[in-house]
């Protein structure tokens, strides 16, 4: 894949000063080294997370045990909650 040599603008706002910790402590040689270090992170985390969410779906598609009805697992959602609510009620923290 060819590199563009388009300079673009990016508006850091607070995370300005992130970058420039970043460029003192000499880890990074320019701006551009920290950014792209920075989607190397983001694109880690996604696959990371991807990972996850695949291992999960293929456990429940695995899982030999017989569907709930959505009726009955938001009724014993609504009683959690319910009991939650009561908890905080009491607790005027």
């Amino acid at each position: 894949m060819a590199r563009s040599r388009s300079p673009l603008l990016v508006d850091l706002g607070s995370q300005r000063a992130s970058l420039d910790a970043h460029l003192e402590s000499g880890d990074f040689s320019d701006a551009s080294d920290v950014v792209r270090a920075g989607l190397r992170a983001l694109d880690r985390e996604a696959a990371a997370r991807d990972a996850v969410m695949k291992a999960a779906i293929e456990e429940a598609l695995g899982d030999s045990r017989p569907s709930l009805p959505a009726r009955d697992v938001f009724e014993r959602l609504r009683r959690k909650q319910d009991v939650r609510d009561e908890r905080t009620d009491r607790d005027p923290a």
